[in-house]
């Protein structure tokens, strides 16, 4: 059973009627979901927001993973979503989310919300082998929101099977295991 906060169209209410409440400011959306408007965004709400699009089969990942932990104020437009289940899936084909086939093993998978997420650990060490500003930026705040500790994201790299850019993530995460996250290049304040 979800949580009592979160409304999904055509659930409870049709989506005229959460639009109306919304419009009113009864209800914010969250994902893909709408909450009450005083509710405490929690990681257990956002993650529960995902329930119908992730099921029991899929996993949160990367920018989505991090947006549940509350690393990032807002969702990504797209989901990142990873297998969780040893079968093969077909036919999953969205405009919401962007489906990775390979397995995720269940240690590296938390339950938050009643559905399943990758642990901080495994969300830091996705995040910091994907080069572009949104994954980064992302990791930077994870580790500087203290989320995780840059080091379980080593160890996880270090004891993990091969995986794409290893080499270039654990020299980022070392380098803020030592000196920490500092700022995006962007944001950064220079006199």
């Amino acid at each position: 059973m979800g949580s009592p906060f979160l409304y999904f169209a055509d659930d409870r209410l049709s989506t005229a009627e959460l639009s109306a409440a919304c419009l009113d400011g009864h209800l914010v959306e969250l994902g893909e979901a709408y909450i009450p408007a005083d509710a405490v965004e929690t990681a257990a709400l956002r993650g529960g927001s995902l329930a119908r699009l992730l099921g029991d089969v899929l996993a949160a990942t990367h920018l989505s993973a991090a947006w549940v932990h509350g690393a990032l104020p807002v969702p990504p437009s797209r989901h990142t979503v990873q297998r969780a289940v040893p079968r093969r899936l077909h036919h999953l084909i969205g405009r919401r989310f962007q489906y990775r086939d390979l397995c995720v093993a269940a240690h590296d998978l938390d339950r938050i919300g009643g559905v399943l997420v990758t642990t901080p650990a495994r969300t830091l060490a996705d995040l910091s082998r994907v080069a572009d500003r949104a994954h980064r930026n992302a990791a930077r705040l994870m580790v500087a929101e203290g989320i995780v500790d840059p080091g379980a994201a080593i160890d996880w790299l270090e004891r993990s099977v091969p995986v794409p850019h290893k080499r270039q993530a654990l020299a980022l995460l070392r380098g803020w295991a030592v000196e920490g996250p500092g700022q995006d290049e962007v944001t950064r304040y220079t006199s």
